[in-house]
Protein backbone atom coordinates (compact mmCIF):
# COMPACT_ATOMS: atom_id res chain seq x y z
CA UNK A 1 0.00 0.00 0.00
CA UNK A 2 1.24 3.69 -1.05
CA UNK A 3 0.87 6.04 1.78
CA UNK A 4 0.73 9.87 0.78
CA UNK A 5 2.28 12.26 3.47
CA UNK A 6 1.16 15.54 2.71
CA UNK A 7 4.02 18.47 3.36
CA UNK A 8 4.41 21.99 3.89
CA UNK A 9 7.49 23.71 4.21
CA UNK A 10 7.48 26.86 5.12
CA UNK A 11 10.87 29.59 3.96
CA UNK A 12 10.55 33.38 4.37
CA UNK A 13 7.01 32.70 4.67
CA UNK A 14 6.36 31.02 1.10
CA UNK A 15 5.79 27.90 0.77
CA UNK A 16 8.69 25.88 -0.63
CA UNK A 17 10.57 22.92 -1.88
CA UNK A 18 14.31 23.63 -1.10
CA UNK A 19 17.15 21.11 -2.35
CA UNK A 20 18.11 18.72 0.71
CA UNK A 21 21.39 20.73 1.95
CA UNK A 22 21.23 23.95 0.99
CA UNK A 23 19.05 25.49 3.66
CA UNK A 24 22.22 27.06 5.98
CA UNK A 25 21.97 28.84 9.28
CA UNK A 26 22.26 32.73 8.82
CA UNK A 27 20.70 35.65 7.36
CA UNK A 28 22.03 36.06 4.19
CA UNK A 29 22.42 32.22 3.70
CA UNK A 30 21.28 31.46 0.29
CA UNK A 31 18.89 28.46 -1.06
CA UNK A 32 18.90 26.12 -3.96
CA UNK A 33 14.75 26.01 -4.58
CA UNK A 34 12.91 23.90 -6.80
CA UNK A 35 9.55 24.83 -6.58
CA UNK A 36 8.55 28.13 -5.14
CA UNK A 37 4.20 28.34 -4.51
CA UNK A 38 2.25 31.38 -5.42
CA UNK A 39 -0.28 29.83 -3.01
CA UNK A 40 -0.57 30.20 0.84
CA UNK A 41 0.25 27.48 3.64
CA UNK A 42 -3.63 27.74 4.29
CA UNK A 43 -4.22 26.85 0.71
CA UNK A 44 -2.61 23.63 1.10
CA UNK A 45 -4.06 22.81 4.28
CA UNK A 46 -7.46 23.38 3.14
CA UNK A 47 -6.90 21.29 0.00
CA UNK A 48 -5.29 18.59 2.33
CA UNK A 49 -8.50 18.77 4.90
CA UNK A 50 -11.05 18.15 1.38
CA UNK A 51 -9.66 15.38 0.35
CA UNK A 52 -9.18 13.92 3.57
CA UNK A 53 -5.28 13.28 3.59
CA UNK A 54 -4.32 12.39 7.22
CA UNK A 55 -0.76 12.25 8.80
CA UNK A 56 0.68 15.84 7.00
CA UNK A 57 3.04 18.11 8.66
CA UNK A 58 3.96 21.62 8.55
CA UNK A 59 8.01 22.72 8.43
CA UNK A 60 8.88 26.00 9.38
CA UNK A 61 12.48 26.18 7.90
CA UNK A 62 14.16 29.12 9.45
CA UNK A 63 12.77 31.49 12.28
CA UNK A 64 9.58 33.81 10.62
CA UNK A 65 7.26 31.46 9.54
CA UNK A 66 5.38 31.23 12.65
CA UNK A 67 2.17 33.15 11.21
CA UNK A 68 1.98 31.15 8.48
CA UNK A 69 2.65 28.08 9.95
CA UNK A 70 -0.79 29.00 12.46
CA UNK A 71 -2.59 29.98 9.39
CA UNK A 72 -2.14 26.39 7.89
CA UNK A 73 -2.69 25.06 11.46
CA UNK A 74 -5.88 26.73 11.52
CA UNK A 75 -6.99 26.20 8.13
CA UNK A 76 -6.84 22.10 9.01
CA UNK A 77 -6.72 22.04 12.38
CA UNK A 78 -5.82 19.37 14.89
CA UNK A 79 -4.44 16.85 11.53
CA UNK A 80 -1.28 18.76 10.70
CA UNK A 81 2.21 17.98 12.63
CA UNK A 82 4.21 21.24 12.87
CA UNK A 83 7.79 21.39 13.29
CA UNK A 84 10.62 23.84 13.21
CA UNK A 85 12.08 26.03 16.01
CA UNK A 86 9.75 23.56 18.65
CA UNK A 87 10.68 23.65 22.28
CA UNK A 88 9.53 23.02 25.58
CA UNK A 89 8.70 26.41 25.93
CA UNK A 90 6.01 26.60 22.92
CA UNK A 91 5.30 23.24 22.29
CA UNK A 92 2.01 23.49 24.19
CA UNK A 93 0.94 26.63 22.31
CA UNK A 94 1.58 25.38 18.73
CA UNK A 95 -1.15 21.89 20.03
CA UNK A 96 -3.35 24.93 21.43
CA UNK A 97 -3.10 26.41 17.48
CA UNK A 98 -4.54 23.15 15.80
CA UNK A 99 -1.24 21.00 15.71
CA UNK A 100 -1.85 17.16 15.83
CA UNK A 101 1.63 16.74 17.54
CA UNK A 102 4.99 18.30 17.81
CA UNK A 103 7.94 17.63 15.73
CA UNK A 104 11.45 17.82 17.15
CA UNK A 105 14.91 17.25 16.39
CA UNK A 106 18.11 19.48 17.23
CA UNK A 107 16.15 20.76 20.19
CA UNK A 108 16.14 17.30 22.24
CA UNK A 109 20.07 17.21 22.38
CA UNK A 110 22.50 18.52 24.42
CA UNK A 111 26.24 18.36 22.38
CA UNK A 112 25.81 14.92 20.74
CA UNK A 113 23.51 13.37 23.21
CA UNK A 114 19.81 13.01 23.39
CA UNK A 115 18.92 14.79 26.47
CA UNK A 116 15.74 13.04 28.14
CA UNK A 117 15.31 15.85 30.30
CA UNK A 118 14.36 18.02 27.45
CA UNK A 119 12.13 15.12 26.09
CA UNK A 120 10.21 14.76 29.06
CA UNK A 121 10.02 18.69 29.63
CA UNK A 122 8.49 18.39 25.80
CA UNK A 123 6.72 15.30 26.33
CA UNK A 124 5.03 17.61 29.20
CA UNK A 125 4.88 20.71 27.73
CA UNK A 126 3.02 19.40 24.56
CA UNK A 127 0.58 17.00 26.54
CA UNK A 128 1.60 13.78 26.69
CA UNK A 129 4.02 11.52 24.39
CA UNK A 130 1.68 11.19 21.89
CA UNK A 131 1.88 14.26 20.90
CA UNK A 132 5.94 13.87 19.99
CA UNK A 133 7.36 13.30 17.24
CA UNK A 134 10.87 12.68 17.94
CA UNK A 135 12.64 13.23 14.53
CA UNK A 136 16.44 11.54 14.37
Amino acid sequence: MTLFRPCIDIHSGVVKQIVGGSLKDGADAAVTENFVSEQPASYYAEMYARDALAGGHVIMLGKGNEEVALEALKAYPNALQVGGGVTAENARKWIDAGASQVIVTSYMFEGNVVSEGKIKALKDAAGGREKLVLDL
